[in-house]
């Protein structure tokens, strides 16, 4: 993989928001194509059906679209989870985010695309980028 751009799930979530600046820099973000990790595959779903009512053939269809536009998602390996716990350690990420830095160094990108993490933050050969924030 040599994708530059890894997604966190906040941007992919964004696809589905009605009314909200946020979904055409999502679009755009995505259209570049990028890499995702299943771990985000999995949030997607829970937070589409929980919180938007999504049916089980919507959220399919949503998953499918996203995979066409991104490179095989990165698996999660015994590897990626100790890498995950040791970020989590040493940065103070809650284990989750830690697992999506951990995949986003796997897979080489350069930059991770997130509004959940500290944005500008510079993790190995990795930077943390909130493309919704506003300057």
């Amino acid at each position: 993989m040599a994708a530059e751009a890894f997604f966190d799930t906040s941007v992919l979530i964004y696809l589905l928001a009605a009314n909200d600046s946020r979904t055409g820099i999502a679009q755009s973000l995505l259209a570049g194509g990028g890499v995702i990790s299943v771990q985000l595959l999995n949030e997607f779903a829970a937070v589409a059906r929980r919180k938007t009512q999504m049916s089980w053939e919507q959220i399919e269809q949503a998953l499918a679209d996203i995979r066409i536009l991104c490179e095989a998602p990165v698996g999660l390996t015994t590897e990626i989870h100790e890498a995950g716990l040791s970020l989590a350690e040493r940065y103070g990420f809650h284990v989750y985010d830690a697992l999506i830095v951990a995949s986003a160094l796997y897979a080489g990108c350069k930059v991770l695309y997130s509004e959940d993490m500290q944005d500008g933050q510079i993790i190995g050969s990795l930077t943390i980028q909130n493309p919704f924030r506003t300057k």
